[in-house]
């Protein structure tokens, strides 16, 4: 159950980020931290809910996690009124690790106070 809820969040915030990115300037949220602070905000939250929702595939998540960020940084080249920048790519391919590094330093935490450090989120894909 548990489980269920993490990959749904994960996914969720995958789109809102997604959308955010790609969306129409209209309708597209306004920095909050600055446009690297909400960047770095936003893939620091992707990264730590991808890893707990997929902890056995933690390595090659974050490097799908990358390869996608390169590409909506892209996808940016055929929007109106966005640009890619690779100063935003390396931004949110950064944050997305650390949120990625994050959820296993939970895990890790997790097993020093003896506790199974996927209990919480293992399960059969």
């Amino acid at each position: 159950m548990v489980i269920s809820a993490l990959r749904l969040v994960a996914w969720l915030l995958a789109a809102v980020v997604t959308f955010a990115t790609l969306g129409p300037e209209s309708i597209r949220p306004h920095p909050v931290l600055g446009q690297h602070g909400d960047h770095a905000l936003a893939f620091v939250l992707v990264g730590i809910f991808f890893g707990l929702a997929y902890p056995q595939r933690r390595w090659s998540a974050s490097a799908a996690a990358v390869a996608l960020i390169g590409l909506l940084e892209i996808m940016q080249l055929w929007v109106p009124g966005r640009h890619a920048r690779f100063g935003d790519f390396v931004v949110d391919a950064l944050s997305a690790c650390v949120g990625f590094a994050l959820s296993a330093a939970a895990n890790w935490m997790m097993a020093q106070f003896g506790r199974d450090p996927d209990a919480v989120t293992r399960q059969r894909p």
